[in-house]
């Protein structure tokens, strides 16, 4: 509406046009209160995405690590038997 519409207007339209646009700023009030709270549940959401994935990458490390340490120990525990067996033909040709 221009100014010259609004200033052909009575009182009570302009009054009619005043209480219909406060509706109006309410409604977008609200609706700009839910949109700014979905956005932080957004947030939330990749904060939380963001934790899961280091706690992977965590959780990867601390798998190699578990990995490797078995990996030596079960090269510990061939070499023991490699000793164990060698050991042991010795004892049966010396004793044979």
């Amino acid at each position: 509406m221009t100014g010259k519409d609004l200033k052909k207007l009575g009182r009570s339209q302009l009054l009619e046009l005043m209480v219909a646009q406060g509706r109006e700023l309410e409604e977008v009030r609200e609706r700009l209160a839910e949109a700014e709270a979905r956005l932080e549940e957004r947030k939330l959401v990749v904060n939380e995405a963001g934790s899961i994935a280091e706690a992977a990458l965590a959780l990867n490390g601390v798998f190699e690590a578990a990995e490797a340490a078995s990996a030596q120990y079960m090269e510990n525990i061939r070499a023991s038997a490699k000793a164990v067996c060698s050991v042991g033909g010795r004892e049966q040709e010396e004793g044979g």
